[in-house]
């Protein structure tokens, strides 16, 4: 019964801002480690970045210095800010949590996807 939805996708120039967010809800017990992926056209699902429960981050090396992550665990959300972003950051970006649903029992859940386009 859990579920992860996304928002903020959309179209902007090359050197501008979108923030994406992702909350999940449902039969929650606590979640571990979120991230962010994303899947370009003709190429792999790559991770973005990911945050611990403990908070501590990490990027995949193109988006360093440009890119965000954050989350906020009394709402059970993960942001993504994505500062001076550039043509190759054009994908379809998903969220990834780890989720106990109980005590004893945990999984990775996906959130539905957003696009994210920029133009040159």
């Amino acid at each position: 019964q859990v579920q992860l939805v996304e928002s903020g996708g959309g179209l902007v120039q090359a050197g501008g801002s979108l923030r994406l967010s992702c909350a999940a809800s449902g039969s929650i017990f606590s979640i571990g480690a979120m991230g962010w992926y994303r899947q370009a056209p003709g190429k792999q699902r790559e991770l973005v970045a990911v945050i611990t429960s403990g908070g501590s981050t990490n990027y995949v090396d193109s988006v360093k210095g440009r890119f965000t992550i954050s989350r906020d665990n009394a709402k059970n959300t993960v942001f993504l800010q994505a500062n001076s972003l550039k043509p190759e950051d054009t994908a379809v970006y998903y969220c990834n949590a780890n989720i106990w649903t109980s005590r004893w029992y945990k999984d990775d859940y996906w959130g539905q996807g957003t696009q994210v386009t920029v133009s040159s």
